[in-house]
Parts: structure tokens; sequence; C-alpha cells
């Protein structure tokens, strides 16, 4: 079953296409399920507007335009309506409660910044830091904790310099430990790929192997002929396969 539960859209300020272009593309490409999870909207505590996120007003918009395609192509694909989101505590308050108002099927846990975005400090700026690395690992198992997410999504942002180290193999190893205990499913993104990041990490999936913990593929869409690499979703499903791990096609929903 070819799925996929991370797209993105317009209104995130970097990404391109109209909503039913990501659908056509999808349903051209096989794809059973796809999920839209565009950046949530975080209601600040100042008057901080982010960049790269959709705003709190644009919401209710985007989910309404997400139904109205669901029913639309209900006969040719299944439409999920889904948020990537970081785990910001002094937020997160007021996002389980919008999740309890709003039609949302799911939440992703993108660990981009630490605490807000207001700060700065993208996690997938280079570093050679290796407490920001041990900080990314313990906001991630912080987010996993609340027991909201449906998996993490590009686990290995990180773009720590030394990806050989001890250092590096000891905190994602905890990472993924923490995964497998919890039977939390971890990203492998193939817009990675596409962009030629530092992730998906060859180091990081061995470990997944090593851990035995579970993967999904996601895009990461952010332009609608992303999900037209078929290509790429054939090469990730090859390489996770080689590795021995196991991939799932679903992801938990209606958690909150």
């Amino acid at each position: 079953m070819k799925t996929n539960f991370h797209t993105h859209t317009y209104r995130c300020n970097h990404a391109k296409g109209t909503d039913e272009e990501y659908v056509k593309a999808a349903i051209e490409s096989g794809f059973e399920t796809l999920g839209f999870a565009d950046h949530t909207p975080w209601k600040y505590d100042s008057n901080y507007v982010s960049s790269i996120r959709m705003e709190i007003a644009e919401l209710d918009e985007y989910i309404f335009s997400l139904k109205e395609l669901k029913a639309k192509y209900k006969e040719q694909i299944d439409i999920k309506i889904g948020l990537e989101c970081e785990y910001f505590p002094d937020y997160f308050p007021w996002l389980k409660d919008l999740l309890m108002q709003k039609e949302i099927d799911y939440i992703i846990l993108g660990n981009h910044y630490h605490k807000s975005d207001i700060f700065g400090g993208y996690y997938g700026s280079k570093t050679k830091d290796a407490n920001i690395l041990k900080r990314y690992v313990d906001d991630c198992i912080d987010g996993l904790k609340t027991g909201l997410y449906s998996y993490l999504a590009h686990p290995d942002l990180i773009d720590y310099a030394h990806v050989e180290s001890e250092a590096y193999r000891k905190e994602m190893g905890r990472l993924c430990k923490y995964a497998r205990k919890n039977d939390v499913l971890l990203e492998y993104n193939v817009t990675g790929i596409i962009t030629n990041r530092n992730y998906p990490n060859d180091i990081f999936w061995r470990i997944v192997a090593r851990e035995g913990c579970k993967a999904v593929i996601g895009f990461d869409a952010h332009k609608p002929e992303h999900l037209k690499r078929s290509d790429l979703y054939e090469k990730a499903k090859r390489y996770l396969d080689t590795l021995g791990i196991k991939r799932v096609d679903q992801i938990p929903l209606d958690k909150f």
C-alpha cells in the first residue's frame, strides 16, 4: 500500500502548488492515502510572526479545502488532514485545545527548534556542539512522551558535524531505544534526497536497524512534483529492506 502522510501546502510560505495539484500528483503516482501535514500555526506570547508556517487565521480554510478535496476525490484516494508540529512546552496546552476543537486526524513531530522558533537555533544548521545534539534528542523524547504525535518526522534532521563519533551514536541510539520501547515510528524522509540535505543519514539508519525500530516513508513534499518521484519511493523501500528495517504504511490516527 503506497501512502504518504507528510505533505505541505503554500500556506507555510516555502512550498509551492495548490492543494488540488498535490492530490492529482498523488493519484497519478498511485498513492492510496495522502496525508497533508503543513506546518502548524502557534499562538505566540508576543507579536512574532513566523515566515515558515501558516497563520492561525489560515487554519480553518486549510481544513475546509482538504475536506472539499477529500469528498471530491473519495473514489480515487483517501485524504487525511494533519499538521507538522514542534514540541513547544509553553504553547502545548494551546495546541492540545486546538486539536480538540478542529477536525484534525493526526499530528507529526517535526523537531526544528528548541522551545520556540522565536529564539532561532534551527536544529538543521550545522553544529559541532554535542550539547545541541543532546538537546535535540531530549526535545524529541519529551515531545513523544505526550503521546499525541503519530510519528517522528525526519528524526535525523540534526546536522551534527561528527556523525561518526561516539557522541552521535550514543545520543541517536538513545532516541532509537526510546522509539523501539514505545513503538514510535521513525520517518525515512524522501525530500532529504530530493534537496540534497544531511538526511537521510546512513549512520543513523543503521542505528535504527540495530535497535529494531519501525519506519514509515514520508515525502515531506513541498511541490506537487515531489510526489511523482516514485523512483525515490522505491529506492527508500529497497534501502530499508536491505537494512532489515520493518516498514509500515499506516500511522496511528485520532490520538487526541
